[in-house]
């Protein structure tokens, strides 16, 4: 858990608000039975988690895509490399959406915003620093081209979380750990 007590208020704020300004719906699914709280959540979502990230084409039409996610200070990091479609996607359109669901146990939705954590004219982001030593240390040197890997942070506008079973996924993330 990377996550201040600071980081975890923020986040627990942006979970209760973003389901308060939900539709009745999805407040009907997601009820506190169903759900994690912030502190829950970080607990349950350590290493890598697979993101399906959605970006939005010049031409208005979404694109899915798989990334590595990585939760950290309450914000999802993820990376690609510097060619692909979805990074040209990000440059041009910030606003982004991912999901990381584990069958039908837990599920994550968050729209935001993504900022770039690495470009390329070598002037990152002041996190950079700390976030490349977590990424190099998990991947290690030889896992890929670091020159050629963009890394983004999405900046969240709006955050749900859904668990069936959140005594379940909290005791087996115990016992990972």
């Amino acid at each position: 858990m990377y996550e201040t007590k600071a980081e975890l208020r923020e986040l627990q704020t942006l979970i209760d608000t973003s389901l308060g300004r939900s539709t009745a719906h999805l407040q009907s699914i997601i009820t506190g039975q169903r759900s994690l709280t912030a502190e829950q959540l970080v607990g349950v979502l350590t290493g890598m988690c697979v993101l399906v990230l959605s970006t939005v084409t010049a031409r208005g039409e979404p694109r899915v895509s798989a990334v590595d996610g990585h939760l950290l200070h309450g914000r999802w990091v993820f990376g690609t490399s510097r060619g692909a479609a979805k990074a040209r996607h990000l440059r041009a359109r910030p606003a982004a959406s991912v999901a990381h669901l584990r069958g039908e146990e837990l599920g994550v939705f968050v729209h935001g915003v993504v900022e770039e954590l690495n470009p390329v004219d070598g002037h990152g982001h002041a996190d950079w620093p700390a976030i490349h030593e977590y990424l190099h240390t998990l991947y290690g040197d030889e896992s890929f081209d670091w020159s050629d890997v963009v890394y983004y942070r999405l900046r969240p506008t709006w955050m749900t979380v859904y668990a069936s079973d959140p005594d379940r996924l909290i005791a087996g993330a115990a016992r990972a750990s």
